[in-house]
């Protein structure tokens, strides 16, 4: 396989499980956490290497490294896998899925941004989403008549925090999540709540649906929730890790364990929250999006834009949403007919949001 992102949380993951069933890794996409990449190239020698910046390919121990967007692109085209990870983090990951798929190769994808902003141009019948959440509804389908989907949201950093105090917290204090330990875009986005966003445009690709919402569960036990027109709704439970979307995934069957079952009577309870506007400024906006989903071009790019700008502490935490709600007022009719039209208005509120 080719493991885009393999130094983040999802690319350890996938090579767990490769590691796990002795699966082959043939080429390895790395950022700039090259000593993890290091320990990474010695365990499963792969073929190529592919790393973010030239000046850091002398440290890289292999004698096949290149670097950026193309080097990823030209790595997913000449390789004989058959199975592409990807699990690059923004915009950034929309063309290498786009060429894997032209290159006829399986998709497991974990780059949210590639369906919220181009869905509608991806070909899906190569493709499996490995967000929990999106494996959980699947997990859930039956031959039954679906009402709606509900998936869940841990409520980020700040779910517990006065509201009159959300102005003034720190980056460090946004990326202490109250779950798990995940990289910095992903940590403010479900701190926001805008990741969650990105997973309701997803889900409405992957199920062509727009009866979707989401809620908070706090322990992030159960991913996903399925109600039926009969009037009955099924919960997906598991434990927190990636790494069960990820077998499913890559091997389509997985009959041994994989994670440790949960024990409902050591839990002893569950807590469901609502989404609160107030809390989450980011939340009024669902609806719109999910009716017009073209807009994910705008809410991905103005994102990415203000999250930058907070992590370099340019900005306020609830500048995020500010600066996201300001760009979908901004351009709220887009006009994408193909896919050169999402890069063009990719551009656009990147330079709006920017200035």
């Amino acid at each position: 396989m080719i493991v885009l992102g393999s130094t983040g949380s999802i690319g350890v993951n996938t090579l767990n499980i490769a590691k796990k069933f002795n699966l082959n890794v043939e080429v390895l996409v790395a950022g700039t956490n090259i000593k993890l990449l290091n320990e990474q190239i010695k365990e499963f020698s792969p073929k190529k290497v592919v790393i973010a910046n030239a000046k850091d390919i002398k440290e890289v121990n292999h004698n096949n490294v290149s670097f950026g967007e193309e080097a990823i692109l030209q790595a997913i085209e000449n390789s004989n896998a058959k199975m592409v990870v990807n699990a690059l983090v923004g915009f950034l990951g929309l063309k290498p899925t786009l060429k894997a798929i032209e290159c006829g190769k399986k998709v497991a994808l974990a780059n949210k941004e590639s369906l919220v902003v181009a869905g509608k141009f991806i070909d899906q019948s190569n493709l499996v989403a490995i967000d929990s959440e999106h494996f959980g509804l699947w997990y859930l389908l039956q031959d039954k008549k679906i009402d709606s989907m509900v998936i869940t949201a841990s409520g980020g950093s700040f779910r517990d925090y006065p509201l009159e105090k959300l102005k003034n917290v720190s980056v460090k204090e946004a990326l202490n999540h109250p779950n798990w330990s995940m990289g910095n875009k992903i940590t403010i986005d479900s701190a926001t709540m805008t990741n969650k966003m990105f997973e309701l445009l997803e889900a409405k690709w992957l199920f062509n649906t727009t009866k979707l919402d989401a809620i908070i569960e706090t322990k992030s036990l159960i991913h996903a929730l399925i109600n039926f027109k009969d009037g009955s709704t099924t919960a997906h439970i598991a434990n927190a890790s990636m790494q069960l979307p990820i077998a499913y995934a890559i091997l389509g069957k997985v009959e041994e364990e994989i994670l440790k079952p949960i024990n409902l009577v050591e839990i002893t309870s569950l807590e469901f929250r609502k989404i609160q506007e107030e809390r989450y400024p980011i939340w009024q906006i669902k609806d719109e999006v999910l009716q017009n989903p073209d807009l994910g071009v705008v809410l991905n790019a103005a994102n990415e834009v203000a999250v930058s700008k907070f992590l370099n502490n340019k900005i306020g935490f609830l500048d995020i949403s500010k600066i996201t709600l300001n760009a979908i007022n901004k351009f709220n009719k887009p006009n994408i007919s193909n896919l050169e039209d999402i890069f063009i208005l990719d551009k656009e509120v990147r330079s709006f949001c920017d200035s």
